[in-house]
This record gives C-alpha cells, sequence and structure tokens, in this order.
C-alpha cells in the first residue's frame, strides 16, 4: 500500500465535515479522539482531517506541530484500514493537554485504528 498521504485523500469539504459532526460516531484512545463516518459518494480512498483545539494550545506553533504528528503517525499506520471495503471520512482530534511525542501519537493511532476495524 501507497505510504503517502496526498490531496486526495485529505478531507476538505465543509458539507462533509459538517455531516461527519451531525452523523458520525465516534472512538476515543487517550490522547486521541476518532470520529467517522462512512462516504456515500464516489471516494476511493479515506478522507482524513486532523484538529488540535486552541483552547488546549493557544500558540499556532504547537497546535501545527500536533497536527504534523498526527498527520505522520496516521500516514505510516493507514495500511491497518486497507481491508475496508467502503471509504470513510475521518476526523482525528487531539484530547490532550500536554504534547505528547511521535512514538506514543502512533500508539494511539494504532490503538484507535484497530478499534475502529473492530467496531465496523
Amino acid at each position: 500500500m501507497n505510504q503517502t498521504l496526498g490531496k486526495a485523500e485529505k478531507l476538505k469539504s465543509k458539507i462533509v465535515i459538517s455531516k461527519l459532526f451531525e452523523e458520525g460516531r465516534s472512538v476515543k484512545n487517550f490522547p486521541i479522539k476518532l470520529v467517522y463516518l462512512p462516504l456515500t459518494n464516489d471516494a476511493k480512498h479515506h478522507l482524513a482531517a486532523f484538529s488540535v483545539p486552541k483552547r488546549s494550545f493557544k500558540l499556532a506553533v504547537d497546535r501545527n506541530r500536533l497536527k504534523r504528528l498526527l498527520r505522520e503517525a496516521y500516514r505510516t499506520n493507514k495500511h491497518l484500514l486497507a481491508e475496508e471495503k467502503t471509504p470513510y471520512a475521518l476526523m482525528f482530534i487531539y484530547l490532550g493537554r500536554k504534547k505528547f511525542s511521535l512514538p506514543e501519537l502512533e500508539k494511539s493511532i494504532q490503538k484507535i485504528l484497530i478499534k475502529f476495524r473492530e467496531q465496523e
């Protein structure tokens, strides 16, 4: 499987994002929460977005760094979703109040993706 996270795999549609928060289901594994919703359109890939709340991290530098780490952790572990037939819209939300390192975030992402696979 391709280990890139290209433009076609990023969730950008405001309509899909609002629908995701209205109708989506969620899985938690501290410090990350995953909100997901099956896509009904002709998407070929899972679409992923990443969020770090301003309430927890006031500086944009900190928020952007955590988002980069989340994207990297997802990119290296998205092979865990390879068996899923239907594409999903995925939103990863950072819940922690302190900064975690990349290995800690990778473990959390792996656990969340395994929980997600078991639920669906």
